[in-house]
C-alpha cells in the first residue's frame, strides 16, 4: 500500500514577561495538569416502524490527560488516553466500539524561538480481545492485550506553536509491534516472522497534533502519525489519523463526533472468499457519535 507524506509547518511560541523593579517568577519547576472524563451514550429504538430498524443501545468512556513539565529551556510533555466502549444490537449481542490504551511523551530541548530538540515516545495497545464477525456472526480472533502493542520512539526536533499545535518528526525512529498472544503470534499476524512475538522496525516517524476553535463551543481536534521503515518497503507508510469534534451544550453536557483512519501495511484483516479465508492489508475505519457528560479540570 503506498502512501505519500504531507508534513505541516508553522511557528510561534509564547515568552514570559520580565520586570526591573518586579522580581521574575520562579518558573523552576512548573506542573501543568489538566484532562477531561467523558461518557458518551447514543441508544435507538423502533417498535412498528415501516421503514424498518435495529434497536441499539452503546457507552463509551474516555479519559484524556495531560501531565506537562517546564523547566528553564526544557519541558516534557506528557498524553494519556484511555478509551472503551461497547455496543448493543438486536441480534449481535455486545461489541467493541472502542477500545484503546494510548501514552505519548515529547522531552523538548528549546533550539530555536520556536523549534525543539525532542526525545520522542508513543505506547499503544487495548484492553481486550478484538474479534472479526462473518455473516453468520461467528466470531474470529484478531487481537487481544498487547497483541499488537506499538512502541515507538526516537530522537528528532519539533515546532510547537502552542499546546494545540505542534509537529515532532524524528528520522531515526524505533517501532517495536509486541504480539503477546500465541495463537496470533503463529500466524504472523501484525507483521511478526509467524512463532515470534515481536518485530523490529527502523525508520522515520512524524507525530502531529492540532486543535482549534471553530465556534464559541465547538472545537475540532485532530491527531496524526506517520511512520516509514527504512529496512524494508519504505514507500508502505504506516499512517494513523483522528478527527474529533466536540460540541459543548453547557458545562457538563456534551455532543462529541469522532472519525479514525488506519491505513497499517503490517494488519492483515480475515476477509471470506468463496468460502476461504484471506487475510488483506486495508483501511481502517472507526467512527464513534454519542451525547454525554464530560468533567474538565
Amino acid at each position: 500500500m503506498k502512501q505519500s507524506l504531507l508534513i505541516l509547518s508553522l511557528l510561534c511560541f509564547s515568552l514570559a514577561g520580565f520586570s526591573q523593579t518586579t522580581a521574575p517568577k520562579d518558573t523552576t519547576h512548573v506542573w501543568t495538569i489538566h484532562g477531561q472524563n467523558t461518557i458518551l451514550i447514543s441508544q435507538s429504538s423502533f417498535s412498528n416502524w415501516s421503514a424498518g430498524g435495529v434497536n441499539a443501545f452503546s457507552g463509551n468512556v474516555v479519559f484524556d490527560y495531560d501531565f506537562d513539565y517546564k523547566r528553564g529551556n526544557w519541558s516534557w510533555d506528557n498524553k494519556t488516553i484511555l478509551g472503551y466502549g461497547l455496543s448493543d444490537q438486536t441480534g449481535l449481542g455486545w461489541r467493541k466500539n472502542d477500545d484503546r490504551i494510548i501514552l505519548n511523551s515529547l522531552l523538548g530541548y528549546k533550539a530555536a524561538k520556536y523549534w525543539l530538540y525532542t526525545f520522542y515516545a508513543n505506547f499503544q495497545t487495548q484492553f481486550t480481545n478484538g474479534y472479526s464477525y462473518d455473516s453468520n456472526n461467528n466470531s474470529t480472533l484478531i487481537s487481544a492485550l498487547f497483541a499488537p502493542a506499538y512502541l515507538t520512539f526516537g530522537p528528532g526536533f519539533a515546532f510547537k506553536k502552542s499546546d494545540n499545535f505542534r509537529v515532532n518528526i524524528s528520522p531515526l525512529a524505533a517501532r517495536i509491534t509486541f504480539v503477546q498472544n500465541d495463537s496470533l503470534a503463529s500466524i504472523g499476524a501484525f507483521g511478526v516472522t509467524p512463532g515470534e512475538n515481536h518485530l523490529f522496525e527502523f525508520g522515520a516517524s512524524l507525530d502531529a497534533y492540532y486543535k482549534v476553535n471553530i465556534a464559541k463551543n465547538i472545537a475540532f481536534e485532530n491527531i496524526l502519525k506517520l511512520f516509514s521503515n527504512y529496512r524494508s518497503q519504505p514507500q508502505n507508510i504506516y499512517a494513523d489519523y483522528a478527527a474529533n469534534l466536540f460540541m459543548k451544550v453547557n458545562k457538563l453536557v456534551t455532543v462529541n463526533a469522532g472519525v479514525e483512519l488506519i491505513a497499517d501495511p503490517n494488519a492483515k484483516i480475515p476477509v471470506l472468499n468463496n468460502g476461504v479465508t484471506e487475510y488483506h492489508s486495508l483501511l481502517q475505519v472507526k467512527q464513534i457519535f454519542g451525547a454525554g457528560l464530560t468533567y474538565k479540570f
